[in-house]
């Protein structure tokens, strides 16, 4: 027998097919929805994963405000950023940032479980946060994400 052709295929970016997920944020726990959605944008769940190639799905994630932590993380939680200048660090609360910005506290999540290179920058672009429950992505026929 040829051991060439047990070989397993290895994806390439030309053969992936994406789809589109719906993912409704509503009482859902920040990290636990936020793992699922990177295991998506990885492509992860899918048979022909390939951890070189971008294989992921598209991820539509929509209530963003109505999402939720455990616990006092609301009051205690802190989003440092830093502009790179000496004194530059400010600190924003979570309950600060879902005021202003709750698609924010999703985004920041996600990206965080995703690789830091320029792979997991292509990734990151595949997902879209809204804070209600509407969207303009009704064109591309997303299904909705089970969990």
């Amino acid at each position: 027998m040829d051991t060439l052709s047990f070989k397993t295929p290895s994806t390439r970016k030309e053969d992936v097919k994406r789809s589109w997920f719906v993912v409704d944020a509503e009482g859902e726990t920040v990290g636990r929805i936020c793992s699922r959605i990177a295991h998506v944008l990885k492509g992860k769940h899918k048979a022909s994963y390939t951890p070189h190639v971008d294989c992921g799905d598209n991820v539509i994630v929509v209530n963003a405000e109505k999402i939720r932590f455990t616990g006092r993380k609301w009051d205690s939680k802190v989003y440092l950023s830093y502009s790179g200048y000496p004194g530059g660090q400010k600190k924003k609360l979570a309950s600060e940032i879902l005021a202003k910005r709750p698609e924010q506290i999703v985004e920041k999540a996600v990206k965080g479980m995703l690789p830091k290179n320029r792979l997991g920058r292509q990734m990151i672009k595949k997902l879209f946060v809204y804070s209600g429950p509407n969207h303009p992505h009704q064109a591309q026929q997303p299904e909705s994400f089970k969990f």
